[in-house]
């Protein structure tokens, strides 16, 4: 098994902060992620989209959200990307999901690496 750290809430955070400075001043502009989320064990993985990554971890890690997560205590974030269009982010979950675990775990050691 692959070990993995969780992206620190200081690293989403920098991250929220950076792509609200690189959004168009419009309104109904918005940004959508794809994550991934895993237990603290790293046996199970979760993978999501959202238009509010950090109110999104907070939610599962307070357990907020009835199902999969709180069942499995799913509380460590350990991969994301941005997209600027809601149909991209679906689209990528969808094809997130569809792949292997080994698939998944290079995803999350492509943005954890030393």
């Amino acid at each position: 098994m692959t070990t993995c750290r969780a992206v620190s809430l200081r690293a989403i955070q920098r991250i929220a902060r950076q792509s609200l400075s690189l959004r168009p001043k419009q309104m109904g502009t918005r940004q959508y992620c794809v994550y991934i989320m895993t237990n603290r064990t790293n046996t199970v993985l979760y993978t999501g989209v959202t238009n509010n990554l950090k109110r999104r971890v907070y939610e599962h890690k307070q357990k907020l959200v009835e199902g999969f997560t709180k069942r499995y205590n799913v509380v460590r974030l350990v991969y994301y990307e941005v997209f600027s269009d809601w149909m991209s982010a679906i689209r990528r979950e969808k094809q997130i999901k569809a792949g292997s675990r080994r698939n998944k775990e290079e995803l999350m050691n492509s943005m954890n690496s030393d």
